[in-house]
């Protein structure tokens, strides 16, 4: 049907419809969650005609032929295709393929996807791979233009640029949806021309402008950044947050992904405080591979949604509906409705979203969690799997963190916060000895290295971590380090340090956990540092040993991973480590890592 005019397409479903022309798929006696009205209607039929719907009511039999398919619902819940609304792919460590592969058998139909994660590594041609890979996936990704390379300019060196040139071409693509998380919220609030600009440019085109606001200061800079055109943020994590935002016009984000688990504080504006749940929107944002293939993608979301208290139908609602109105998209998704594409799940438990059936485009893709059709082939060239450029061997001295004082001093340490984005400014008082700081297990202090990788430069900045509970000799490391994305390594031996990242170097970039000099676990990302090239299932094993790794070098965190990649990411307070060195993102300026030192 991809060659047919929309007046070809309108005039077939009229004929189904009218009982002029069977249907190709029937699914026949169901409990239609209709989302548009909020009702649960019983003995509901739909009607199919090829990808689209057309006619959902009482009784379909005038539209079955000899050649119609049919489907019996029995009594099932007829629930519309679920809709990440905001989700970074490579997070997944994932290809989008792969990542479809993994999130439809949980009824996941359609997805707005921000590649600034390959876009810091390759700029505006690894956004085109990521747009024309989308475009042939059996559900729909639509893509957003990412806004922010270097998300903050000054703070860090990524390995490409995009400026307003670049988002006014990408607008005019087929499948660019709008423009990425606006992240570089300072520059908003403080009217910098070029956040401006690109802003404008998306705006020209119709297109919407996400957002990011990761600062808790709910006062002038927030309605700053409100006033420059943002219209949906995720980076609430508090109550407060969500309230702010609904009522200053934006789609309030809920996120709960893999590390961020952020729906349960925020929903309570809806359960407790009686907003208006359809400006309320799920979103998984960063999720990894582990949990889409053991626990699931948006229907894992809405379940525990509903467990905090919010109906079924509200919950589903803010992963359908309310997503697609807000991208501009609702006559073709979010609902089931005629004219919109047949993207449907079968649900034999509403409130525990048990799918057993899962419809993408009119086909009947998985039944009991079984794929059903095949997935595209997508072959990136391979300069994208030549990405990790260390310039030279690195050894345990390059992990060494120098000091020009000997006996106390106090140090500026990031503190990691379980479950969350955002980190803690920690000082603590120190010895230095010998020159150096050195890490202390007994106070769950460790080292954190970014390795500069895209230029080869072979530069390393050392500074302090608190928070990941190792308690042996030992180092982890990842080439997936929003959003600049060098290669991040924790360690409390700095041998062990060297040993990750010239390993990491030598297989083309990845994930990585050493202990006393044995390789754990690794993972290898060939594509672009971020992506593996191997299937969802092989890559989720890989990303399960790293966990376990990490635990048997004495780190509880929930998806510690998560937390090791968001140590580089200067967008999101309090302190962070960038190839500049200390970062205080309250401040935004580079600190030292001992008090008094320049």
């Amino acid at each position: 049907m991809g060659s047919e005019s929309w007046s070809e397409i309108s005039r077939g479903l009229v004929d189904v419809a009218m009982g002029r022309k069977p249907a190709t798929l029937v699914i026949k006696g169901g409990r239609w969650v209709c989302v548009q009205s909020g009702e649960i209607i019983e003995a509901t039929d739909i009607a199919i005609m090829g990808e689209r719907i057309a006619y959902v009511g009482p009784d379909a039999s005038h539209t079955i032929g000899p050649e119609t398919k049919i489907i019996e619902a029995q009594g099932r819940h007829i629930v519309p295709g679920l809709l990440d609304g905001h989700v970074h792919i490579e997070s997944g460590m994932l290809t989008v393929t792969e990542f479809v592969r993994a999130v439809l058998p949980h009824g996941t139909t359609g997805m707005f996807v921000d590649p600034h994660e390959i876009a810091n590594v390759f700029g505006l041609r690894g956004v085109r791979m990521m747009v024309d890979e989308a475009a042939i996936q059996p559900i729909h990704v639509w893509v957003q233009m990412p806004s922010c390379v270097p998300s903050a300019p000054g703070l860090e060196t990524p390995g490409a640029e995009i400026g307003p040139a670049e988002v006014a071409e990408a607008m005019n693509w087929p499948g660019i949806i709008g423009l990425g998380e606006m992240m570089n919220f300072p520059g908003v609030f403080l009217s910098d021309v070029k956040m401006h600009d690109e802003m404008a440019k998306t705006r020209a085109a119709k297109k919407v402008i996400g957002g990011h606001y990761a600062s808790p200061d709910l006062g002038l800079p927030f309605h700053g950044y409100v006033a420059g055109g943002p219209e949906d943020d995720h980076e609430g994590t508090r109550l407060e947050d969500a309230v702010a935002r609904v009522r200053q016009g934006m789609k309030a984000m809920l996120r709960y992904g893999s590390g961020w688990l952020d729906v349960a504080a925020q929903i309570k504006a809806v359960t407790e405080l009686g907003l208006d749940p359809r400006h309320f929107i799920l979103v998984t944002d960063d999720i990894h591979s582990g949990t889409l293939v053991q626990e699931g993608h948006m229907d894992r979301v809405v379940r525990h949604t509903i467990e905090q208290g919010v109906s079924p139908i509200t919950a589903i609602q803010m992963a359908t509906l309310n997503t697609a109105e807000h991208f501009g998209v609702a006559r073709d998704v979010g609902q089931i409705a005629p004219g919109r594409f047949a993207d449907i799940l079968l649900v034999s438990d509403l409130p525990n979203l048990v799918i057993d059936m899962v419809f993408a485009r009119g086909d009947l893709a998985v039944e009991n969690d079984e794929l059903l059709i095949d997935l595209p082939e997508f072959e990136y060239p391979p300069e994208i799997k030549s990405s990790v450029h260390v310039g030279r061997t690195l050894s345990r001295e390059d992990f060494v963190l120098p000091s020009s004082r000997e006996g106390e001093v106090e140090v500026n340490v990031i503190g990691v916060v379980e479950n969350q984005a955002p980190t803690k400014h920690v000082k603590l008082k120190l010895q230095a000895e010998d020159g150096q700081l050195s890490v202390d297990m007994g106070r769950d202090l460790a080292k954190v290295a970014l390795v500069e990788r895209h230029r080869g430069t072979g530069e390393v900045r050392v500074a302090l971590v608190q928070g990941f509970g190792f308690d042996v000799p030992c180092a982890v490391g990842s080439t997936v380090a929003h959003d600049s994305h060098h290669m991040i390594v924790v360690g409390t031996d700095e041998s062990d340090m060297a040993l990750a990242a010239n390993e990491l170097a030598r297989v083309g970039g990845g994930q990585i956990v050493i202990r006393e000099g044995e390789i754990l676990a690794l993972v290898e990302l060939p594509i672009a540092g971020l992506m593996s090239d191997e299937h969802a299932e092989i890559v989720a094993e890989k990303a399960e040993k790293i966990l376990e790794g990490f635990r048997q070098c004495g780190c509880m965190l929930n998806n510690a991973n998560m937390q090791l990649s968001l140590l580089a990411l200067v967008v999101i307070p309090d302190l962070r480590i960038s190839d500049k060195g200390l970062v205080d993102v309250n401040r935004f300026e580079i600190i030292p890592i001992i008090e008094g030192e320049t």
